[in-house]
């Protein structure tokens, strides 16, 4: 469970470089799309971290082997309610979702660079400031992670 916990805080000091550096000088799509691959390793990890303290709280028999999985595993579980899992999972589901989806770039190297994701309900802009949202989001998991398994 600490391997995993480790490699959560890893991907999350990374996903934290991309935003707050690399996307603040580099400015393009591929730095954007970075940051949400963090974003979505960090959430894996975390999940993995949640599934495996429960095995060790005797909450939970076996661990499924796929990130999708174990996401769908503590959707289906529904156990610690204090971690607003439901929230954190739509975000995942969300961001897998955008990164699977055909993409342009829109004003690369300025201020607003967008990634417009053609989306099936129409087209979807996804810029700094909302990648500064799903980062926020992620963090604010990450803090509810830490109490749960280090109270």
């Amino acid at each position: 469970m600490e391997d995993a916990y480790e490699s959560t805080l890893d991907e999350v000091k990374r996903a934290e470089h991309l935003y707050y550096v690399s996307l603040k000088y580099t400015r393009t799509v591929d730095v954007i799309r970075s940051t949400m691959e963090r974003l979505i390793n960090t959430f894996d990890n975390g999940f993995l971290t949640i599934l495996l303290f429960a095995k060790q709280k005797k909450k939970v028999k076996e661990i499924p082997p796929s990130p999708i999985l174990r996401a769908k595993e503590l959707e289906r579980l529904g156990i610690y309610p204090e971690m607003n899992l439901p929230e954190y999972l739509q975000l995942y589901a969300r961001l897998r979702m955008l990164m699977r989806l055909p993409y342009t770039r829109r004003e690369e190297f300025r201020r607003h660079v967008t990634m417009v994701v053609q989306a099936e309900a129409g087209p979807e802009e996804i810029n700094i400031d909302i990648i500064g949202e799903y980062y926020q989001k992620t963090f604010d998991f990450l803090k509810n992670l830490k109490n749960l398994v280090r109270p």
